[in-house]
């Protein structure tokens, strides 16, 4: 068997060896692009979640709409879901001119011009390209608080947002490493939220007895995992009043919708995306293979080797194939990578938590047992803990050799790391 994996331009073959006893493929379900898709959007909004009325009972005429969307880093085809959701809105009585979208970035850059036309679509973009803002975390004058969470977080988001009277979001449902599920409450915070809220919210990442990362805070858990639960609560205090939430199969397209209340829409997505992207295992194996699949750099791969690592033993081996042409990913990642030690990037954290800080607690963590196949330089793989192999081939043959003493070597084979995510049958 030959398993052909992409890296850039080139392809990688990969033959398992047979020293290996391989467990399986851990890889995501198939889903088709969902049969008349603009009718099975209407149809999700014209029976909501949750909610006793559509659209046309919450929104009135004169009212104005602030409708939310992510940012550039984020697949959720809104440019499929826009369309037909303003049409709706026109058709309640709420004209272009009372509608603005917002774009839910948290601390990432504003979306560019041809991104934002990507995201919303072109005809969207040209009805709306005035009316579109970014949202700016660092930006006090367009902030301001609705209140403090349970949890102590103070909820300062986009002002833009908070003066509509109706607020509706429109987000993709995937797993999170530590909000538990993308989309829905992610949108408001981090995704409308002020530095100040999304440090605070990201604190709960952190053990608060121990250093370590909270083990409450994990992947695909809502219930219980306290970033989770704060985010509802924040998005709360501001006011959802109406969601759409995608689920994307593997080639981008629109598998599933579900519209609605926040939290019951989202639940709903988010049970859907863990059937598609959920891979039951019953044992971790001392080998995992994983392709992270196209990663411009480190930051956007390493949700692939969070993955991996939920599969292959504490004492175990990753190959990584994760291109990575970029580099790490940025300045304010390599700040928080380059300090090294787990401690200092712990100590860090307790003095101001954010994501990057929080990514490299957990690259620390994972990269050491991690052979890369990449195009990050020796020196940059160093830095994130792991060591680079010159080709897939001899990444596998050191893996082989630092296991041999074990009998026998099992394996998973992950050809879509970024996506599929192991977890106990």
């Amino acid at each position: 068997m030959v398993i052909d994996i992409a890296y850039g331009s080139r392809t990688l073959h990969f033959i398992p060896p047979d020293v290996v006893t391989w467990l399986g493929t851990l890889d995501i379900a198939e889903a088709p692009e969902l049969n008349d898709r603009d009718e099975a959007i209407r149809q999700a909004l014209r029976q909501p979640i949750g909610l006793k009325h559509g659209l046309e009972g919450i929104v009135k005429p004169g009212e104005t709409v602030a409708v939310i969307v992510s940012d550039a880093f984020r697949q959720t085809r809104a440019d499929q879901v826009l369309p037909i959701l303003i049409a709706k809105l026109n058709d309640a009585g709420i004209p272009d001119t009372d509608i603005q979208i917002l774009f839910a970035t948290g601390v990432h850059r504003a979306p560019r011009w041809d991104e934002q036309v990507r995201i919303l679509g072109p005809a969207i973009f040209r009805r709306f390209k005035d009316r579109a803002f970014a949202h700016n975390p660092r930006d006090e004058a367009n902030l301001v608080g609705v209140g403090t969470t349970s949890r102590g977080t103070p909820v300062i988001v986009n002002r833009r947002a908070v003066e509509a009277d109706r607020r509706i979001v429109v987000s993709a449902v995937v797993f999170h490493y530590f909000g538990g599920f993308g989309g829905g409450r992610k949108s408001i915070l981090p995704g409308l939220a002020s530095v100040e809220s999304i440090a605070r919210n990201h604190s709960m990442n952190l053990d608060p007895a121990e250093d370590r990362l909270n083990p409450d805070v994990r992947i695909g858990i809502l219930d219980g995992n306290p970033v989770a639960e704060d985010m509802l609560e924040a998005a709360r205090l501001v006011g959802v009043d109406y969601t759409v939430n995608t689920v994307l199969n593997r080639h981008a397209q629109i598998a599933a919708v579900f519209a609605g209340e926040l939290d019951a829409a989202h639940r709903a997505a988010a049970d859907y995306a863990r059937r598609l992207f959920a891979a039951p295992i019953s044992e971790r194996a001392d080998l995992v293979v994983a392709n992270a699949g196209p990663s411009r750099n480190f930051v956007q791969s390493h949700k692939a080797l969070y993955n991996a690592y939920q599969a292959v033993k504490p004492d175990g081996r990753i190959v990584f194939i994760a291109r990575c042409e970029e580099g790490l990913g940025g300045e304010a990642f390599s700040k928080w990578i380059r300090l090294g030690d787990r401690q200092a990037i712990i100590a860090g954290l307790r003095r101001h938590s954010e994501i990057n800080g929080q990514t490299a607690l957990s690259t620390v963590e994972k990269a050491p047992i991690a052979l890369f196949v990449t195009d990050m330089t020796e020196e940059e793989v160093h830095t994130l803990g792991g060591r680079k192999s010159p080709t897939l081939e001899q990444a596998i043959a050191t893996a082989l050799s630092e296991l041999a003493p074990r009998s026998p070597i099992t394996g998973y084979i992950m050809p879509s790391a970024a996506y599929t995510v192991p977890l106990p049958a």
